[in-house]
């Protein structure tokens, strides 16, 4: 039997950012069951005047609209949601996209892991069941899996897959923790929510759930943005080591990430100086210096292993939520 460590049943709240999706959204909002009571749509300045059409033809009493004057991306409807959902005082905070790629119903299987008290923040993983797989489009798959390797490293959340994914649910504390200007309101929008919430120490989970693709067309374009995602990717990981490494604590594993970047360093350093200096003077390079090089880079990567295993272990195991 779950044990439920709120005093009442808590509300939760739906955002639904909202650009090109005029034709899904009133489906997706039907489908939206009785556990929740609050449904914001975010009209990111959609030339379908979104917003306005759910004004006119929906008639559930829990749907709130807000309207961007101008377009700011996925990212900046969701904190703008994010902002109204914690004005309503929702316990829980859903994201569900509006072009019906999404199953409102298992709303009540990604909350519960927050109700009770197991984890912060939830989201969907479309790559537990491989069978599903064979929905998704083979560039969408293999841009996904790329991103999520990135994604370990520069979140710390080496468990999850599935990154982009933007079905995901947070408990309000743990939101009211995060500094919300400053997440990315593009499309890095979940990846960079990640990164926030491991310096916040969050506990983090997948929910299993299928891949669905049908007539709808996705504004996010995987060969356009994994390069730049890369380089942000690589921004937040330089960020998460420092502050969970040097900011915070210094530890053993502190020393080893400096020590092996020292040694590979030096190792590449001095190899490539007496390489090029031997090749000049048209000598060979004498078995002790081709000895130092590789020793000191073997000994580097030993030393960047283990650190790499601390980090793969150093994932936020005690929710968040319950300290705060």
């Amino acid at each position: 039997m779950t044990i439920t460590t709120y005093s009442q049943v808590p509300t939760v709240a739906v955002i639904i950012p909202s650009y090109r999706v005029k034709k899904q959204i009133l489906s997706v909002i039907e489908k939206i069951g009785e556990s929740v009571q609050s449904i914001i749509v975010v009209d990111d300045a959609c030339p379908e005047h979104t917003g306005e059409f759910v004004k006119s033809k929906c008639k559930d009493p829990r749907v709130t609209v807000v309207f961007h004057p101008q377009n700011q991306g996925v990212g900046g409807a969701m904190i703008s949601g994010f902002k109204k959902a914690l004005e309503l005082n929702a316990d829980i905070v859903v994201k569900v996209d509006g072009d019906g790629q999404m199953n409102p119903q298992l709303i009540p299987k990604l909350i519960a892991p927050l109700i009770e008290k197991r984890a912060d923040y939830v989201k969907g993983n479309r790559f537990f069941n491989l069978y599903s797989l064979t929905e998704m489009p083979t560039v969408r798959l293999i841009g996904n899996a790329s991103l999520s390797f990135i994604s370990k490293l520069s979140s710390g959340y080496y468990q999850i897959m599935d990154p982009t994914n933007g079905f995901i649910a947070i408990e309000q504390s743990v939101l009211k923790a995060l500094p919300l200007d400053k997440i990315a309101k593009d499309y890095f929008f979940e990846s960079d929510l990640l990164f926030r919430l491991n310096i916040s120490r969050a506990v983090v989970l997948d929910l299993p759930m299928d891949a669905h693709y049908g007539e709808e067309k996705s504004n996010l374009k995987i060969t356009r943005i994994i390069f730049p995602f890369f380089r942000r990717h690589m921004k937040n990981l330089l960020k998460r080591i420092f502050y969970n490494y040097f900011l915070r604590d210094f530890s053993v594993a502190s020393v080893e990430l400096v020590l092996s970047i020292m040694f590979i360093g030096f190792g590449f350093i001095f190899g490539a100086y007496h390489w090029m200096e031997n090749m000049q003077n048209q000598t060979s390079t004498p078995t002790g210096t081709v000895m130092i090089s590789t020793l000191t880079i073997i000994l580097g990567f030993q030393l960047f292993l283990s650190f790499l295993t601390h980090d793969m272990s150093n994932v936020p195991l005690k929710p968040l939520s319950k300290e705060l």
